[in-house]
């Protein structure tokens, strides 16, 4: 295991903007000062040191605070290319999880709402301990996603509700009224 001291004499963090530099060349191929890592099928940062691979925004973390983060680092913005120390956070993997991009399937922009053809109304759902939960069907597009934000909320998915579609839609519609 990496030291925090061996970590910032091999590489050097720009917090600001996020990005990896060499202090030392790990390899013959790589010059001094370039970016390290590559970026997987995913976009996710990866740092090879000592032959041990590193998540580059988990290396952040253990670079500013001294020690690897307990649970998952999240990327605020949803970019896992975006590693600036003010998008990451450490979350625990229920509420990574729920910080993730829309599936493309998703047709209605909320995570959670989705138009049920057969009942021709809008359906609400949250998934809990892995299980969907039926929040009911609705005329109206507002009220599935009304629905949806009330069981983010009741299930307390804090330090997520500013993140949920569902609650940036909710916001943007206030915000339009007012």
């Amino acid at each position: 295991m990496i030291t925090q001291k061996e970590l910032r004499k091999i590489l050097h963090y720009d917090a600001k903007r996020g990005v990896w530099r060499w202090r030392v060349r790990p390899a013959q191929h790589v010059q001094l000062g370039s970016i390290a890592g590559t970026l997987n099928s995913k976009g996710y940062r990866y740092i090879v040191i000592n032959g041990k691979q590193y998540k580059s925004s988990r290396l952040a973390w253990f670079y500013i605070c001294g020690y690897f983060p307990e649970n998952q680092v999240d990327h605020r913005n949803r970019n896992p290319s975006d590693d600036r120390w003010c998008n990451l956070r450490e979350v625990s993997p229920q509420c990574n999880q729920r910080n993730c991009k829309l599936s493309s399937q998703n047709t209605s922009g909320v995570k959670g709402v989705c138009w049920h053809k057969r009942a021709e109304k809008w359906h609400a759902q949250i998934a809990v301990n892995s299980k969907n939960k039926h929040l009911g069907y609705h005329d109206d597009f507002t009220e599935a996603v009304a629905h949806r934000l009330a069981a983010e909320q009741c299930l307390n998915w804090s330090g997520c509700d500013s993140n949920s579609p569902a609650f940036q839609y909710m916001r943007k519609l206030c915000t339009r009224k007012h």
